[in-house]
């Protein structure tokens, strides 16, 4: 690989960092902001409110430098793979255009009304807004995963003189053969990577003020969500697993860390250091037959490996096969999380065990670092194509030179972590506060309550006594 492919890749992967945990962060959020909203009209209790007005801050912040980093990354199509994006046009472009046109347009349109509008569009119609910005992310989400699984899974599509890639049949382009299973693999993962965000800071401000209600709703809340979504994801991501072992084995075989076929039922690797050289585990340490049983749900079934493809057509597999261990073990420990949640509460001891909440507070970044990692195996291990199995990476870039990639890269790493850096910085600072019960009279009137009508608000005695 020469030095300005590398350089290349190096740049859209950095930025690709720092642009897609945003994404995962937000598609949560702002189903959570939904969620609160609802229950504050719901109930009445103005303690949604306050946290629905607690996390909105953090939406918006987080929301606007996702749209900053994912610009960037955008203009990268057009300078350091334009070859790319010339002969994947016709295909990839329209596809984007959805994406802005249905879910950007939408979610523009009414993220203001959802920031400044609630006491001048009304509660109803503020709730819209909030739904439909919450709506508008998870139709990102559907159109940008579509191209990104064509890219993986190609169908659909023709090739014309100029070699170009041109649509055949949209429906099979949109829902090509991994898109389905993409698509609800990230979206749980965004849910996790926001309840892991919000139970490790309602943890934080349950163990400084224990009776902080706000503190403990939030993390009640998160708990639920980390209880039932991560055994799902568990299963989401065995049935992500065999789609990908159908389409693109050699991802799987890396991520396996399988060099060899296994004609008798192949073995899982625990751990291991891949040695793509010598096409072999060093040190590994292996379950026998476990392999077969998790891929092929039957311990004896065969297992291709990595010696049934050339090798000019391997992936990175040690960078395939870490990336993945990274997130398969974060899941697992997620799913601990909201077991031993699932328990203390069971218990009535969710507020009271503080080990359970410095566990909770540990887990606060797996989200974004499990995503991360999920990327990793899936991108990485599509090398060394951009479309599996039809265009080569090295076939893929620009004729640029490496000076000039190198001047852009560094541009890059001092502007991203300056400018990310700063924001990070905020949004911790955000959730370092405790919520704050709103003044009494914001309650709202509750569109229906179990049989309970709630405390009407006290007026404060705004009489001036007397002088003495």
């Amino acid at each position: 690989m020469d030095d300005a492919l590398l350089l290349a890749r190096v740049q859209f992967a950095f930025t690709m960092v720092f642009h897609i945990v945003f994404p995962a962060f937000t598609i949560g959020l702002a189903s959570y902001l939904a969620v609160l909203e609802g229950l504050w009209l719901w109930t009445g209790r103005a303690l949604y409110l306050s946290l629905f007005k607690y996390w909105l801050k953090v939406f918006a912040v987080a929301f606007a430098m996702g749209v900053v980093s994912g610009i960037v990354m955008a203009y990268q199509f057009g300078s350091n793979w334009s070859v790319f994006s010339d002969k994947t046009g016709p295909v990839l472009g329209p596809l984007m255009a959805y994406e802005v046109l249905t879910a950007f347009f939408l979610e523009a349109g009414f993220l203001g009304v959802m920031l400044f509008g609630l006491e001048r569009v009304g509660k109803r119609l503020h709730f819209v807004a909030t739904l439909a910005v919450a709506f508008g992310t998870l139709l990102s989400a559907f159109w940008i995963l579509s191209a990104n699984s064509w890219m993986q899974t190609p169908a659909g599509y023709g090739v014309n003189d100029a070699g170009q890639f041109v649509p055949d049949d949209w429906l099979a382009i949109i829902f090509n053969p991994s898109f389905p299973y993409r698509l609800v693999h990230m979206v749980i993962a965004a849910y996790l990577t926001t309840a892991l965000v919000v139970g490790a800071t309602g943890a934080w401000h349950i163990m400084k003020d224990r009776a902080n209600a706000q503190a403990r709703t939030m993390f009640a809340m998160a708990m639920g969500m980390i209880a039932v979504a991560a055994p799902v994801q568990l299963f989401a991501g065995d049935q992500h697993g065999l789609n990908t072992l159908a389409h693109q084995p050699a991802k799987v075989m890396a991520m396996e860390g399988h060099f060899e076929s296994h004609p008798e039922g192949a073995p899982f690797v625990l751990f291991g250091f891949p040695d793509q050289d010598d096409a072999k585990v060093h040190w590994a340490i292996e379950i026998p037959k476990v392999g077969s049983l998790l891929l092929k749900h039957d311990p004896n079934a065969p297992l291709d490996g990595l010696d049934t493809i050339a090798k000019e057509d391997w992936p990175p597999v040690a960078i395939v096969f870490w990336s993945f261990r990274i997130m398969v073990g974060l899941g697992l420990l997620m799913i601990l999380l909201g077991g031993v949640a699932f328990v203390a509460r069971m218990r009535g001891r969710l507020y009271e065990w503080t080990w359970l909440h410095w566990f909770a507070l540990g887990m606060g970044p797996a989200g974004f670092v499990a995503v991360l990692c999920g990327w990793i195996t899936t991108e990485v291990g599509r090398q060394p194509f951009t479309v599996y199995g039809l265009l080569r990476t090295t076939e893929s870039a620009s004729p640029l030179a490496a000076p000039a990639l190198v001047g852009s890269l560094t541009a890059f790493v001092i502007v991203y972590f300056a400018v990310f850096g700063a924001g990070a910085f905020y949004l911790l600072r955000l959730m370092s506060h405790a919520p704050k019960v709103d003044e009494p009279g914001l309650e709202a009137a509750p569109l229906r309550t179990a049989g309970i009508t709630p405390a009407p608000a006290v007026e404060p005695d705004r009489t001036i006594p007397k002088a003495e």
